[in-house]
């Protein structure tokens, strides 16, 4: 601060005084030191920080400079633009350091990043802001009238709070015949007056005299304090009140009991009677001590009656006086010095601290600063300062008291998002006094956990023939990470199913994992397929991972049984030609079915629905097989029509319906019946239906012999056969996807059959089979074409003429 804003706070008539006063700046040892004068406006400018330090003005804000004061009271501020110290709150030297002739606060001045502390103080000035003041507003002095010229009485010294110059300089008295004034220099008492009597006293002349004593400071204005001096004459007393000691000085703990008598003074008086009782009470006394000591006025016993702080004061300066009857009295000085005691616990205050902090921080990383304060000395003011046991911070001692937190370990979020964090301050007083804090500390979230899945893989079953849309199954990831780190995305990774893309099969809802059926999905086409489900969490950068699902598509009862042999009711005619001489059990004809469904919906069972001559064949359930039930008689009926069912094992059950027709005979020659019966049963469309069954019949053999051929060569061994009309048809002609089940209606290799045909019969397509076996005979099979003479066709062929016969054996 320059000279002229420095004289702006002094007085016009104090230039002299300036010259003391001024503001001034000085970095010692790393501190900063300032002198001001006291009773300083706010707003004051004290000196500028970032000039006396050579900080740049802009990084000082970034730093966030503040000021810590022991006390409650902030005296100074600082300016974090512009880096100016400035006066916070009214400063009254007298009350800061009362008589002390050097008076200072002492403060820190606190920077972050990097951490720094400076200690600043502030040399408190004195100004003549104080008059001096008697204690009492009259002194009454009782006098002997036999008192002798030059007889010397003490007057109470008038104090003035200011310090140096500005203190009492002077004391004057108004005019007086009797008296006159006696001013004197002590390094006790400072500048004290006596009245000395000039002329002596004459009771009967004057009893009573009344004076003015006046004290004058040094400062510029001077200012002036009065009392009144009332003298009464009187008799006799020529001896004063004597202490013992001049000075007493006594030590006390802080926190004494009320009560304590800290210290008794003692004056003794040679007169007699009332002359010689001597009186004590407080000459002077510190404003800020009235309320903390008492004195007994008879035995001179100095009392505690208030909470006496050691942090509040370190000593006190009392003047007693001792005054006898007559008036005549003398003062001592009592020192009463305090000592500390541990009675103040650390107070723990946080100056800093970053929550939430990052889970990826690396450990040594600061997160914080506390400043631990006890205002106990020496040893009760040292602290100790430490965390709870498995905490994730520690504290690193710094500067004065101050402890940085620093990270011991990696954070994870995921196993504690939050710490209570216990800090526990204690001093090394005795006992040792303790204080503990609890710090919340939030751990932020870093997108480091890539979504899992609840499965390692899924598996879905899905009915055939579903509707589009329909769910299929739900998938579902877990990200422990926090919002939208945490937030999964599900999608299908691209992939071909079939040759078409897997979107044209399911699709995926994007937040809630669930696959949904594109189209209706047919088991007889496709049974089961894959797909990659991809879950991405939101975070930056995202991270992903990926499960495999397994779609079954199950089958339903939705194909009808599909009738091979004989072919269905509507679509031809065909004859089957019983022996008369049949017996009981003989194979007539077997129903050949398959069903294009798998399981239970493919097994298929056989009924007789309706039959000509009732009771006379059956067929079984589960082979298809048409067998005789009893022997055939003459009495039975030569054509007989069987209606039959199949019916699969589904829920609800399909089934599909057929006709056997049967001719009873031995006898070519019924052939004419056999073809009127035809008629009647299909009309006038047989003829064509006979030519169409002749070509069927010729293209199946000829196929049917380059496939044996051909499964022969490659070693097939196992071959179905299937009879359409009047052949047996292999399994090779399977119409696709349809399925085998043993015993349950479908295509078996276990029959063997020999086939019959004849040339230029009447009827264009007539058949007679004949089983080698009635029950299950070997598999392989060969084919063998012979010649069958006449006499092996008696009685099948009218006209004797030579048949071509297929052989079909194992």
């Amino acid at each position: 601060m320059g000279w002229k804003e420095t004289y702006w706070f002094l007085k016009p008539t104090a230039v002299c005084f300036g010259f003391v006063c001024i503001i001034s700046v000085r970095l010692c040892s790393g501190d900063l030191r300032y002198s001001i004068p006291e009773e300083m406006r706010r707003g004051a400018v004290v000196g500028k920080i970032t000039q006396d330090l050579g900080i740049d003005s802009k990084s000082l804000s970034a730093r966030k400079p503040r000021l810590d004061f022991e006390g409650s009271k902030r005296y100074c501020d600082v300016n974090p633009q512009s880096g100016e110290l400035t006066v916070n709150e009214r400063i009254d030297r007298e009350a800061l350091c009362g008589q002390k002739l050097s008076c200072a606060i002492h403060f820190d001045f606190f920077l972050e990043s990097p951490l720094e502390l400076l200690r600043i103080t502030l040399e408190i000035q004195d100004i003549n802001d104080n008059a001096p003041k008697f204690r009492n507003e009259a002194i009454n002095l009782e006098i002997q009238e036999s008192a002798h010229k030059g007889s010397r009485f003490s007057i109470d010294e008038a104090h003035d709070p200011d310090v140096g110059i500005n203190a009492v300089q002077s004391y004057t008295l108004s005019s007086s015949e009797n008296f006159v004034l006696a001013v004197h220099t002590s390094a006790d008492q400072g500048k004290y007056a006596e009245i000395v009597l000039e002329n002596e006293l004459d009771r009967e002349k004057q009893d009573r005299l009344s004076l003015v004593l006046s004290a004058y400071d040094g400062g510029s204005p001077r200012r002036t304090g009065t009392v009144v001096i009332n003298v009464r004459v009187l008799d006799t007393n020529d001896n004063m009140p004597i202490f013992t000691h001049a000075l007493y000085e006594v030590s006390v703990p802080e926190n004494t009991a009320l009560h304590s008598v800290l210290v008794q003074v003692s004056a003794n008086d040679a007169d007699e009677g009332a002359n010689g009782e001597v009186a004590y009470e407080f000459s002077y006394i510190p404003p800020d001590a009235e309320s903390l000591f008492s004195i007994d006025q008879k035995t001179g016993e100095i009392k505690v009656q208030g909470e006496i702080d050691f942090e509040e004061s370190s000593s006190y300066e009392l003047r007693v006086k001792a005054k006898d009857g007559a008036g005549q009295a003398a003062t001592c000085k009592v020192i009463i010095k305090i000592l500390d005691m541990n009675d103040n616990s650390p107070v723990i205050i946080i100056k800093s601290l970053n929550t939430p902090v990052p889970e990826d921080l690396p450990p040594g990383s600061e997160v914080g600063i506390i400043y631990v304060q006890d205002k106990d000395s020496t040893a009760n003011g040292k602290i100790r300062c430490s965390t709870g046991q498995n905490s994730p911070l520690k504290l690193v001692p710094s500067v004065k008291n101050h402890f940085t937190l620093v990270t011991v370990t990696h954070l994870d979020r995921e196993s504690q998002s939050e710490y209570n964090i216990t800090i526990t301050a204690s001093d090394e007083g005795s006992p040792p006094l303790s204080s503990s804090k609890t710090l919340h500390l939030s751990v932020a979230d870093v997108n480091d956990n890539p979504p899992v899945f609840e499965e390692q893989s899924y598996s879905a079953h899905v009915k055939e023939n579903n509707k589009a849309g329909s769910s299929v199954c739900r998938v579902a990831a877990r990200d422990p990470d926090w919002r939208q780190n945490g937030t999964v995305v599900y999608s299908l990774s691209p992939s071909d199913v079939s040759g078409a893309p897997v979107s044209s099969f399911v699709s995926i809802n994007g937040d809630t994992g669930v696959l949904h059926a594109v189209r209706s999905f047919d088991y007889e086409q496709l049974k089961s397929f894959k797909v990659l489900v991809l879950a991405r969490d939101n975070g930056s950068p995202p991270l992903s991972s990926n499960v495999s699902v397994s779609v079954w598509i199950s089958d339903e009862n939705d194909n009808s049984p599909q009738i091979l042999y004989p072919s269905p009711e509507g679509h031809s005619f065909m004859t089957e030609m019983v022996p008369k001489a049949a017996q009981s059990g003989s194979l007539v004809s077997k129903v050949i079915a398959v069903d294009a469904d798998s399981g239970q919906n493919a097994w298929l069972s056989y009924h007789m629905v309706k039959a000509t001559e009732p009771g006379l064949f059956t067929i079984g359930e589960h082979s298809g097989e048409i067998r005789t039930q009893r022997d055939i008689s003459e009495s039975d009926h030569m054509k007989q029509n069987l209606v039959l069912s199949v019916r699969d094992n589904g829920q609800p059950s399909l089934s599909v319906t057929c006709t056997v027709y049967l001719l009873i005979s031995d006898n070519l020659a019924e052939l004419p019946e056999l073809k009127d019966m035809s008629y009647e049963e299909s009309s006038s469309k047989l003829t064509f239906y006979l030519i169409i069954a002749l070509v069927s019949v010729s293209t199946f053999f000829l196929t049917f012999i380059i496939i044996v051929l051909a499964v022969r060569f490659c070693h097939r061994r196992k071959s179905r056969l299937l009879f359409d009309g009047a052949v047996a048809i292999p399994s090779a002609y399977l119409p696709p996807n349809y399925a085998e089940v043993e015993g349950a209606g479908t295509l078996r290799s276990s029959y063997n059959y020999d086939a019959y045909l004849t040339t230029g019969s009447r009827t264009s397509d007539f058949k007679f089979i004949t089983s080698y076996s009635d029950r299950t005979l070997p598999a392989d099979l060969t084919l063998k074409k012979t010649h069958a003479s006449v006499e092996d066709m008696e009685g099948f062929d009218g006209a004797g003429n030579d048949s071509q016969v297929w052989h079909f054996t194992s």
